[in-house]
């Protein structure tokens, strides 16, 4: 689909908790508090901050699975703020993998979740990540406001 603008931003993780939802074998890899399966399920409630022509703060819940290679990941993330000034709040689906050094994923915006300015969003967007970044993570969303 051919979207009339661009937004650039870039977000910050600010809040990360992930917890076990199933684990197939028995084994995996304790940190902290965390416990990451070597084949299993976790769900992550999170907090990212954008900047940029995204303005504003999401919270996210991912289902993440493990394996040793490309996993699949799912999310929705609820943004509230402002999208090239436009105020409201919507919905972000994210479907992607992961692996242990890097995580990629396609988001959309869900039709029918938005409010104010961005009820009538429609939108996606690339993400790669590939390592810890101090300064947060680039996305650039394309996207049309009819």
């Amino acid at each position: 689909m051919s979207y009339q603008h661009k937004a650039a931003a870039r977000f910050s993780v600010s809040a990360w908790s992930e917890h076990l939802v199933v684990d197939i074998d028995g084994e995996g890899t304790q940190a902290g508090d965390a416990y990451y399966p070597n084949r299993g399920i976790t769900r992550a409630e999170v907090r990212y901050t954008y900047s940029g022509d995204i303005e504003g703060t999401s919270t996210l819940t991912y289902l993440i699975a493990y394996k040793s290679d490309a996993a699949p990941v799912l999310c929705f993330e609820h943004f509230e703020g402002s999208i090239a000034g436009h105020e409201g709040s919507c919905v972000f689906q994210h479907v992607g993998t992961q692996d242990k050094s890097s995580v990629s994923a396609h988001l959309q915006v869900v039709p029918g979740m938005g409010t104010g300015d961005l009820e009538e969003l429609r939108g996606e967007a690339e993400i790669a990540i590939a390592g810890h970044a101090d300064n947060g993570y680039e996305l650039n969303l394309a996207y049309s406001l009819s």
